[in-house]
């Protein structure tokens, strides 16, 4: 363990990398790519696996002037050292974590390179934007890019929770964000956010081993945003009531069947009547993980994911999940502990 290896460019130098396995971040040198930096090697070191960290950039393309204009493109050289300076020093912030670091610097666009990666990768993580400097592009439309695409879970680290990371930052906003809040107690809870979806269900099912890997509560969401859309014509406050009941029927059947496979772990849950991006946003100040899944029904509460999980990764103040919809035999018996919303046309 704590073995370290900078792979060369396998475009620059004619031959071919292996795909990293294992946490995979990025990283820009700016305060963003530094917080996620850190989470990724505390969580390489919880799940005991290898860490790869990871910046691309692009060469830029002139258009020339004149009779004879054309393209040209520019040496890449010193923008190769540049970023392999950054990854350098990455490798060096991490070398005290006893893990097995590797590290690459790859010519080509950002988004398309961790998205290559998380063929293979167990997660990718990054920060919620960058420095906007040569590396292009990560972060920032990375963070908005990559969790709606990539193949594995993604966990986007705001730079608002750098104190909770032991970590330093100069930007005004962030600083000034962080004085107002105050220093937070940072509960050893993981919040996950349902609505009944079988895209949720798999996020309950990440969530819950994060927990476990954690040692950490876990807490299912579900929030009811105020009648819009196909519930505007609702008129008696019985209504309302009538569909918490019956929300919370098909709750306590889906913890049933969570207990079921994670019998030693400590979940509860909880129904709450709001939006459920402010709800999530909220409860990110104070726990360690909040995990949402990439869509969801887009029914009864209008929530997970697609809008809700875009707004969750823009507003929240710590660590966010975001877990694809991705086969799990765990899901078959779900059935067999109550109803599903929309049972009728689900079963």
């Amino acid at each position: 363990m704590g073995a370290q290896e900078l792979h060369p460019d396998p475009a620059r130098d004619g031959g071919t990398s292996a795909a990293p396995e294992g946490i995979v971040v990025g990283v820009d040198g700016s305060d963003h790519g530094q917080c996620a930096l850190v989470w990724a090697a505390r969580e390489a070191q919880r799940r005991r696996r290898p860490l790869h960290i990871v910046t691309a950039y692009s060469v830029p393309i002139f258009a020339a002037s004149g009779l004879d204009g054309g393209y040209a493109t520019v040496d890449d050289s010193v923008i190769r050292e540049g970023a392999e300076a950054i990854v350098k020093q990455a490798m060096e912030k991490v070398a005290g974590y006893g893990i097995d670091v590797s590290a690459s610097v790859e010519n080509g666009d950002a988004s398309g390179v961790l998205l290559d990666m998380s063929e293979t990768a167990e997660l990718l993580v990054f920060g919620t934007r960058g420095r906007g400097g040569f590396v292009g592009r990560l972060l920032g439309s990375v963070s908005s890019a990559l969790p709606a695409h990539a193949k594995c879970p993604t966990v986007t680290v705001p730079l608002i929770c750098s104190d909770r990371l032991g970590e330093t930052t100069e930007d005004r906003r962030v600083l000034a964000e962080q004085a107002k809040s105050g220093h937070q107690l940072v509960e050893n809870v993981v919040v996950v956010g349902v609505d009944g979806s079988e895209q949720a269900r798999v996020a309950v099912l990440d969530a819950a081993d994060q927990a476990e890997r954690l040692g950490a509560k876990l807490r299912v969401m579900c929030a009811v945003p105020q009648y819009s859309g196909s519930l505007a014509w609702v008129p008696a406050p019985m209504d309302r009531k009538a569909l918490f009941a019956e929300i919370q029927v098909t709750l306590d059947a889906g913890m049933a069947w969570l207990r079921s496979h994670y019998p030693g772990l400590d979940a509860e849950c909880e129904l709450k009547d709001g939006s459920p991006v402010d709800v999530l946003v909220g409860e990110s100040r104070h726990v360690e993980l909040v995990v949402v899944g990439t869509r969801g029904r887009g029914g009864f509460t209008g929530m997970l994911l697609g809008s809700t999980s875009d707004g969750v990764l823009h507003h929240a103040k710590g660590p966010v999940m975001v877990v694809p919809d991705h086969a799990d035999p765990r899901l078959a018996d779900r059935p067999r502990f109550g109803p599903i919303l929309g049972d009728a046309d689900a079963a």
